[in-house]
């Protein structure tokens, strides 16, 4: 698998093209099957849920602090239909693609549920 680029549009991008292509997205559990979650860089009293688009590079992220998550993939039929209208309503944003600094975009869930939509029309 590529590594991830400096560049977070690329990434992003990345996400969307492969999460279509294999069907799923992948997030971070852990043993008492809580999600991820980091507060935002962007937003004060805000969380992030992160998300990658391969196995692979979620695993990444599962040493040193964050050894306690393992990956998990989502249906992308579901991350669409229920997270991401979920997401908002909770007040969360989605984190795409981050690297192992987790460094990465943050982005409004309802907003990347377009951006899906349109890859698929």
């Amino acid at each position: 698998m590529q590594p991830l680029s400096d560049d977070l549009q690329e990434n992003f991008d990345r996400l969307i093209v492969e999460c279509l292509e294999q069907g799923c997205i992948w997030g971070l559990q852990d043993a008492t099957e809580n999600w991820a979650l980091v507060g935002s860089t962007d937003h004060d009293d805000i969380d992030v849920i992160p998300f990658w688009s391969s196995k692979s590079l979620a695993e990444e992220l599962c040493g040193d602090d964050w050894d306690v998550y393992k990956p998990v993939a989502i249906e992308i039929e579901e991350f669409l239909d229920d997270w991401l209208p979920g997401m908002h309503s909770d007040v969360l944003l989605v984190g795409v693609n981050w690297n192992i600094d987790l460094e990465g975009a943050e982005i409004e869930p309802l907003d990347l549920l377009e951006e899906f939509e349109a890859e698929l029309d």
